[in-house]
């Protein structure tokens, strides 16, 4: 076993090709990212075709340069992670081909790792985690709230129903015009304008820990097109403030009731729209008031997007907690939490 448990680790779930070096699971060596936003927006979201191909032209390069970055060689490295689900299947195949051509070769332990894992453990950068603890994730494609009663034991409580919370930043977008990925902006515009339209909060009040963002998105979209139809221009800034009060009063409302039913020690936010200032400020708030004896961790920014540093905190704990995967591993894009490999 080499000295230090350096983990080379591979994220490409989606539009985002990353090979990282990690230590212990809570240093980043080396952390490569190459991202095909600019592919992308000229069709306002991810093409899969369009992905897998750039993962494909990027992924050698960027293993070759993580492993310059942090100074190691394959011979210091204890394992190879990688993504594999849940995810793009053509883009996760690439991926998990170069994890197992890489594991194989230079005869390392090859340690699967869940995606929404991956964004989780992203704040493991920021504190050490204690259990019990809840996470809110909210990306481009999930809306979930875990609970984890230890280490390697999740619980999905809540999900979305339709949309994910990102999925609706992107979607709203298009109507105003910002291109993908939309989220930045909104949040941007979201800070200068304020809450004149009161869209729908779905689900707010039910009885469970579920979200639904596909009525407020057809919500907007209704409001932007008849003040079109009538010739009436509305305020950019006051929609997206609208919009995001609507997406963050209901995150934030199913988040502290999670928390009232379940006791943690230890609130985790992460995942793409962990970066919205507007979501960050408003936990900040609500958790002082509500569970003052709840500390957070907040995913940095900079790892809130997908990366292959999070796929490596999230493999040293499996790696650590023993999970293998034999060279037969397969792409799995439709992934759950309680799925093991």
């Amino acid at each position: 076993m080499a000295e230090k448990n350096l983990i080379l680790a591979f994220e490409t779930s989606c539009d985002e090709t990353s090979v990282a070096v990690v230590e212990n699971g809570t240093k980043i060596l080396s952390n490569i990212v190459a991202t095909q936003i600019d592919s992308h927006q000229r069709f306002g979201g991810v093409v899969p075709e369009v992905a897998s191909r750039h993962h494909i032209e990027w992924i050698t390069r960027c293993t070759d340069q993580a492993l310059a970055e942090a100074n190691v060689s394959y011979d210091d490295l204890a394992g190879v992670a990688v993504t594999y689900g849940p995810g793009l299947v053509g883009s996760l195949l690439i991926g998990v081909t170069a994890a197992k051509s890489t594991a194989w070769a230079h005869n390392l332990p090859l340690i699967p790792v869940n995606h929404m894992t991956g964004h989780l453990y992203a704040a493991r950068y920021v504190g050490k985690f204690k259990y019990p603890q809840m996470a809110l994730l909210v990306s481009g494609g999930h809306t979930e709230l875990v609970y984890m009663k230890s280490e390697h034991e999740f619980e999905i409580i809540g999900e979305t129903r339709d949309d994910a919370a990102g999925e609706a930043y992107d979607k709203i977008g298009r109507v105003l015009g910002v291109n993908y990925p939309a989220g930045k902006t909104i949040d941007e515009w979201a800070a200068k304008g304020k809450d004149t339209f009161h869209f729908p909060r779905a689900m707010e009040k039910e009885d469970n820990f579920d979200f639904s963002f596909s009525g407020l998105k057809s919500a907007f979209i209704n409001t932007v097109h008849n003040a079109d139809q009538r010739g009436e221009k509305l305020n950019k800034y006051d929609l997206a403030a609208s919009f995001q009060q609507s997406v963050v009063d209901v995150l934030a409302e199913k988040t502290m009731r999670a928390l009232d039913q379940y006791p943690v020690k230890q609130l985790i936010l992460a995942g793409g729209v962990a970066a919205n200032h507007g979501l960050r400020s408003r936990l900040d708030h609500d958790m002082q008031k509500y569970h003052p004896d709840v500390t957070m961790l907040q995913a940095p920014l900079r790892l809130c997007g997908d990366n292959a540093a999070m796929i490596g905190a999230a493999g040293y704990m499996d790696y650590e907690h023993g999970d293998r995967a034999k060279l037969d591993l397969n792409a799995e894009p439709g992934l759950m939490y309680s799925e093991k490999k």
